[in-house]
């Protein structure tokens, strides 16, 4: 491999860590081709790239990119990188998944956004709701109190409406 292609693989790793909301790296040791490729699937109906870099790449293009200081000392062995654009915590609950099934895969550690956690953390990043929950929930709690409101507002007119039915029977009889 010569010079200009090393340059263009930091340069796309660059990229994809620079488009990224969160980085992913996973210990892919002792994993046949078959959970690779359906880890991948996985990762693809989610929306996450998963690539596979030398090492050294990867710390030659973390060199220029500032706040990933804790990467370095991870990139050891076999590393596998997921890169996520909107749904951060989507690699945790595959990498969770497929850990519990075959103890293969393991977090080595991640950023999201500029935080680090490390893989001891996979359990917790992986209840972790998604944007699409954390938005369902404030749209739920925002409409509940309206929702309260137009209820009671009901019940007043259903009691009015009884009140003078009741007075109704009284004046007819």
């Amino acid at each position: 491999m010569d010079k200009t292609e090393k340059d263009e693989i930091i340069s796309q790793i660059k990229d994809l860590v620079n488009t990224s909301t969160a980085i992913y790296l996973i210990d892919y040791s002792k994993v046949n081709v078959e959970d690779i490729n359906n880890l991948r699937n996985e990762f693809r109906k989610e929306g996450v790239k998963y690539k596979v870099f030398k090492n050294t790449f990867f710390k030659k293009a973390l060199l220029e990119i500032e706040g990933y200081d804790k990467l370095n000392d991870l990139l050891v062995g076999m590393t596998g990188f997921a890169f996520v654009q909107n749904n951060a915590t989507a690699p945790a609950k595959i990498i969770k998944k497929y850990f519990d099934t075959t103890q293969k895969f393991s977090l080595k550690g991640c950023y999201i956004e500029d935080q680090f956690f490390d893989g001891k953390q996979l359990d917790a990043l992986s209840t972790l709701p998604t944007k699409a929950e954390i938005v369902a929930g404030i749209i739920g709690s925002i409409s509940a109190p309206a929702s309260g409101i137009v209820g009671s507002l009901n019940a007043v007119i259903r009691e009015l409406v009884s009140v003078i039915d009741e007075i109704a029977k009284k004046k007819a009889a």
